[in-house]
């Protein structure tokens, strides 16, 4: 699965078109993205066929939540239900960047039965791999996107190997941070890892103002299938 941060309506387009296979839909990408407009969402929802799976995240100051943003994200997942979108990416964490299990349960419970995913803020906790191990407990939780920690994929491939296996096939591990062209593969066959997720890697300029560029989808495509053993 080679997944790709939308941020507007022709994002979307543009992924689908060039052969992407999941759209994750945020705003505000320079700040590892946050919770897309109800239009967004209704626009996107409506005009791709590829499944679309919204963040959740209300602010960009942490991933520590009060009692006023969990209400916030309750109402925007039930936003993203009601509009049809087939997934939600959350992540929360208590003031000691552990994974903050009881308000993770109230956001799962809001989800029902949409595809979850438990975005990059696992890259903030003390140990990534004891992380997995706690989101093991909640089998709604799909897969788990990742660098492996501070940094970018490729400067924390063998955690995320580590990663990989403590998920023992339960939890897929999806690469993201930092990945282009060059080093997908790489970072693929070192880890194990069989999902990826590109934001700035396909756009123009590698920067979060780009356009999606075909040639550079293409190229991650390329050496995804070659990491795969698709055709």
């Amino acid at each position: 699965m080679l997944e790709v941060i939308a941020t507007s309506v022709d994002d979307a387009i543009a992924i689908e078109r060039y052969g992407g296979m999941r759209i994750e839909l945020s705003s505000a990408l320079s700040e590892m993205g946050i919770t897309p407009s109800y239009a967004l969402i209704k626009n996107v929802v409506d005009i791709v066929k590829l499944p679309v799976h919204v963040l959740i995240r209300p602010h960009s100051k942490s991933f520590v939540y009060s009692e006023h943003d969990m209400q916030v994200m309750k109402e925007d997942i039930e936003i993203a239900k009601k509009l049809g979108a087939d997934g939600i990416v959350v992540g929360v964490l208590d003031e000691h960047n552990g994974i903050d299990e009881e308000k993770l349960k109230k956001l799962l419970s809001y989800a029902d039965d949409m595809d979850v995913t438990f975005h990059r803020a696992i890259d903030i906790t003390e140990d990534p791999v004891k992380s997995v191990e706690t989101l093991l407990k909640y089998p709604q939780i799909k897969r788990i996107v990742t660098a492996g920690g501070k940094g970018k994929v490729t400067d924390n491939l063998s955690v995320i190997k580590k990663m990989v296996e403590a998920a023992k096939g339960k939890i897929t591990i999806m690469l993201g941070g930092g990945l282009n062209k060059d080093n997908l593969q790489l970072a693929m066959e070192r880890t194990g890892a069989r999902e990826v997720h590109f934001g700035t890697g396909v756009r123009d300029n590698y920067h979060y103002t780009g356009e999606i560029k075909e040639e550079l989808m293409k190229a991650c495509l390329l050496a995804y299938k070659k990491s795969t053993g698709r055709n």
